[in-house]
């Protein structure tokens, strides 16, 4: 668990992600990665980083919009900040961590689909719905967007151009 005291010492520290050094700070407390910790087994041997560590090097990463394990050391790496605001004191290089994925086995996957489930049982608000009370509503918006063909991974099925998207139906 991090403290605020251990995050923000007496000299100044800045970080481009602010709002997500905030969400690092509240994960911290609630230990988010705690069931990943005490379930994961990864068979590889620690130098600098356990195995769950760099696992969680690779979500920190994701969580700041990294689009590949090769950005972990430009948009972790380079900042201690953001490093510190997730409880951790450095990162592993992005290499390692992509080591580390390679690693896993079948039994590694299924340890961490135990504690995601472990996870959402502790602070997901679906588990916790009391169904004799009332229904559970779910709101789905299976409509695409519309977007240019020139867009980011923009490919067919995106509704390129698309004037108006109904329920099921598309106006192209």
């Amino acid at each position: 668990m991090v403290s605020y005291e251990s995050i923000i010492p007496t000299e100044c520290h800045f970080t481009a992600c602010a709002s997500l050094a905030a969400l690092g700070v509240k994960l911290s407390h609630l230990d988010l990665f705690g069931p990943i910790r005490e379930r994961v087994l990864i068979a590889q041997k620690t130098v600098k980083h356990a195995p769950v560590d760099k696992l969680y090097d690779a979500f920190i990463s994701v969580l700041a919009g990294a689009g590949g394990l090769v950005e972990i050391n430009s948009r972790l790496r380079a900042d201690p900040t953001l490093q510190a605001a997730f409880g951790r004191r450095r990162c592993a290089e992005q290499s390692v961590v992509q080591d580390t994925l390679n690693a896993c086995t079948a039994e590694n996957v299924n340890q961490m689909e135990q504690a995601m489930d472990v996870i959402y049982r502790k602070l997901g608000q679906g588990y916790q719905h009391d169904y004799r009370a009332s229904l559970h509503l779910l709101d789905v918006d299976m409509s695409g967007m519309p977007c240019g063909k020139k867009a980011a991974f923009a490919t067919k099925g995106y509704f390129g151009y698309c004037q108006l998207v109904r329920w099921n139906e598309v106006y192209c």
